[in-house]
């Protein structure tokens, strides 16, 4: 195989240099997935095999490549054609005029479009001031940035298509912030280009990009990681901020950054990045809270008030429910009980989301080798969607970046990208079902869909715990020596407490078997050398 081997990675980057710059002076050739990724090479047999070991310019490293058209370049131009072609998919509705059902039976609905109504922008209402806003303010910033400039215009000028110019101004950010994940999932790979490529060419991602605002917390979490890896804890915590006063999911990212800060005693940086994000999601809150409490308050009242949405574990759970229960009081099962109980399924929702967390804590502390900040990452995020009542169409692309920087294994992620178009097809056929009053799929068909996209994201968090469990099963460590997204964590020795407490669990049996084997002081477990050569107007917004 063409990847160098890794006793020669670790001595490169031994140099005194951390992060990407190691990686650029490292001298390591690109990772090809037709020899690493045992799918992949699978697929290259029915086109003639993996590329050969001497293929010209194969061995050459990232860096030096002398040609043109680089294994990044390829990845940028392929996730520019992905936005492109969901541009195209969501052309049938940027016009605004939605009639006959057209944003569903052309699969082109977005919130977008149907929030410039909703929320009053089309009125030049200041959001959270003259309207209150369901989402956290830097969305509502960013909604207001954008639309009331674009109504201001088209005010007095019938022939501006304020809808189109809105949603062509929101796509165009959007879709620039898909390109900076990419480039920035590509500044912590250098030496594995091609898993960039996963998120690049998502079917999910070209289906559901601008359904809603979701790539503004994906581009700063992705800068925030990037920002992490560099060793600028306070400057991560800041973008992740930003990124959780967009959607809250990015904040749940610095629970694995203080459990690895505790683990490896990079407490300091780790309680840096925490403050930083408090402070940025302070500041942003703060002018909303004081001048527009009630239209700001609205994000949380609707979290508290929502019902079981489509397609969450409580909606698969209430089919079930209702196959041997009537659903009325004194025949009703568990989940439709919980339906008719909101504070009680809030609760519920809540704490095994606590409970999944305190358990990717101690899979944290108590692994063999410490694990990388992606894979717990992943983890935590999955969680969330796996217990939430609100589980929308676009909310896969929290997981894209996430699962391609902690497990780039082909097969799964396609996999579970199937699931997700499937149950994005089966979505809209509800959608049309409940617009026209007419059933379109059978129910079990949808509730099937929806069984196999939470199946899949399940079937990702067991590979991803596997491999923690199993660090020689790691791909990214195939490439790298520890972990390339881990900032002062990477190559980071265990504290003594936590080798103690590792000991103390094995001595009782509690991590017995757990596949690791003895650790060094440094957390960081040898890996065998030869594992690198295996493998609308009167339309609600529907995905809040």
């Amino acid at each position: 195989m063409s990847v160098q081997p890794p006793n020669d990675i670790d001595e490169a980057e031994r140099d005194g240099r951390s992060g990407d710059d190691q990686t650029a002076t490292a001298g390591a050739p690109v990772d090809h997935p037709s020899h690493s990724d045992g799918f992949v090479r699978g697929l290259a047999e029915a086109i003639g095999g993996p590329i050969g070991r001497h293929a010209a310019g194969q061995d050459r490293p990232a860096s030096r490549s002398g040609r043109f058209w680089t294994a990044a370049r390829i990845v940028l131009a392929l996730i520019c054609l992905s936005l492109a072609a969901h541009w195209v998919q969501k052309s049938p509705c940027m016009d605004g005029a939605w009639h006959s059902n057209i944003q569903y039976t052309r699969f082109c609905y977005t919130d977008v479009l149907a929030l410039y109504y909703a929320e009053g922008l089309n009125e030049g209402k200041v959001p959270y001031r003259d309207h209150p806003v369901e989402y956290p303010v830097v969305t509502g910033y960013f909604m207001g940035l954008i639309g009331l400039p674009v109504h201001a215009i088209g005010a007095d000028r019938p022939e501006f298509n304020q809808a189109m110019w809105f949603y062509n101004l929101n796509a165009l950010v959007l879709c620039a912030l898909g390109v900076a994940t990419v480039a920035m999932i590509l500044a912590l790979r250098r030496r594995r280009p091609w898993d960039a490529a996963m998120f690049a060419l998502a079917p999910a991602l070209v289906l559901t990009a601008t359904v809603n605002w979701d790539m503004l917390p994906i581009g700063f979490a992705a800068f925030g990681f990037y920002a992490w890896a560099k060793r600028r804890p306070v400057l991560a915590g800041v973008l992740l901020g930003i990124g959780g006063a967009a959607k809250l999911w990015p904040l749940f990212l610095l629970g694995p950054v203080l459990v690895l800060g505790l683990r490896s005693g990079r407490v300091r940086a780790a309680v840096s990045a925490i403050v930083a994000a408090a402070v940025a999601v302070v500041v942003l809150n703060l002018p909303v809270w004081l001048f527009a409490r009630d239209g700001w308050s609205r994000f949380f009242e609707l979290n508290a008030e929502r019902p079981i949405d489509w397609g969450t574990l409580w909606y698969i759970g209430r089919y079930l429910d209702g196959k041997w229960s009537a659903g009325v009081p004194g025949d009703q099962g568990p989940f439709q009980w919980l339906s008719a109980n909101i504070p009680t399924l809030n609760n519920l929702s809540y704490a095994l989301f606590a409970v999944a967390c305190l358990g990717v804590a101690l899979l944290a502390m108590l692994a063999p080798r410490r694990p990388r900040l992606a894979a717990l990452a992943f983890l935590v995020v999955a969680a969330f969607l796996i217990f939430s009542k609100v589980w929308s169409q676009q909310f896969n692309l929290w997981l894209l970046p996430l699962i391609v920087l902690a497990r780039p294994r082909w097969g799964a992620v396609l996999a579970w990208q199937l699931a997700e178009v499937g149950y994005f097809f089966a979505f809209y056929g509800q959608l049309l079902g409940t617009a026209t009053g007419s059933q379109i799929i059978p129910e079990g068909v949808f509730v099937l869909a929806a069984t196999l996209r939470l199946a899949t994201v399940v079937a990702l968090c067991v590979f991803v715990i596997r491999d923690i469990l199993h660090p020689e099963l790691d791909a990214v460590r195939t490439n790298y020596p520890d972990d390339p997204d881990g900032g002062v964590f990477d190559n980071a020795a265990d504290t003594d407490w936590a080798q103690r407490l590792r000991a103390w669990f094995s001595a009782g049996g509690g991590a017995r078997g757990s596949g690791g084997g003895a650790t060094d002081r440094s957390g960081s477990q040898p890996v065998d050398d030869g594992v690198a050569d295996v493998r609308p107007r009167d339309t609600k917004a529907v995905n809040r």
